[in-house]
């Protein structure tokens, strides 16, 4: 009885913890690390394809279906990571971490709305006197990145790893949706504009999910709102010049080359 006497009482405490203001903001600042992490990872897988570019292996992909092949690239064999096993694991966690920022994103704007009769994002004790306009209009620029993931997993998940665990034939060759996505300009120039809208996101959501746990005091606020604007500058550099390399391989002779090639095998 007194084993079960001190889980009720723990499952209570943490039940009116999460119900509270300061629990939302540490599960939507928890989720936004967790967020930010997979993106640095993301990114960095990514940007293999630029390595590929400057090695001439853009567009090297072996004619066997393993894993690791001696004849891949570096961001095919980045690729065949992010579909093993582990991954396949990690992907609900992944997406639960998207619903619970978005939710608790949207849960926190709503109250602000009614505490103080505006769209703005929550705010913190020590909150500056002026907020930046990413501070008030990360609801807005949220509502934008979700827009465009969605946008964003037609072109590149669903092709791959949804084919696979559906198990459908994926495609075997991510330059090939590199350059069928980025090649064409006008997706581009919308991808940028994404680029900039998660850019603008991070660079106040990074320090803002210290300062919403408590994490910070005034010296500390300066240095990572510094770290913010570097940590989410790399990001953001990291796909931005993966689409651009993209673009111009898929302008490129040899690009030409693998679009033309994979038209005719339709």
């Amino acid at each position: 009885m007194l084993i079960n006497g001190k889980t009720g009482k723990f499952y209570t405490i943490m039940a009116s913890f999460l119900k509270s203001s300061i629990g939302k903001k540490f599960i939507q600042s928890v989720s936004g690390a967790f967020l930010v992490l997979f993106l640095i990872l993301h990114g960095t897988i990514n940007f293999f394809s630029v390595i590929d570019s400057l090695k001439g292996q853009f567009g090297h992909v072996a004619a066997d279906e393993e894993l690791y092949s001696t004849g891949d690239g570096y961001f095919k064999l980045g690729c065949d990571f992010m579909s093993t096993s582990f991954v396949d694991i990690i992907v609900p966690v992944l997406a639960l971490g998207f619903v619970l920022h978005i939710c608790y994103g949207i849960i926190l704007s709503i109250e602000n709305y009614r505490k103080r009769g505006g769209l703005k994002r929550y705010e913190v004790a020590s909150k500056a006197k002026t907020d930046s306009w990413s501070a008030k209009n990360m609801f807005v620029l949220g509502l934008v990145i979700l827009g465009f993931l969605c946008f964003h997993l037609t072109h590149f998940w669903a092709k791959m790893q949804l084919q696979d665990f559906i198990g459908s034939g994926a495609e075997e060759n991510p330059y090939l949706l590199l350059m069928q996505t980025f090649g064409n300009p006008w997706i581009l120039g919308l991808y940028i504009v994404w680029f900039v809208a998660i850019w603008l996101h991070l660079n106040h959501g990074f320090w803002s999910m210290f300062q919403s746990i408590g994490w910070t005091n005034k010296i500390w606020l300066k240095r990572l709102k510094v770290i913010g604007i570097v940590v989410s500058t790399i990001i953001v550099l990291l796909f931005l010049a993966t689409a651009v390399n993209a673009y111009i391989e898929a302008h490129s002779e040899a690009g030409q080359a693998i679009l033309e090639a994979a038209k005719l095998a339709q």
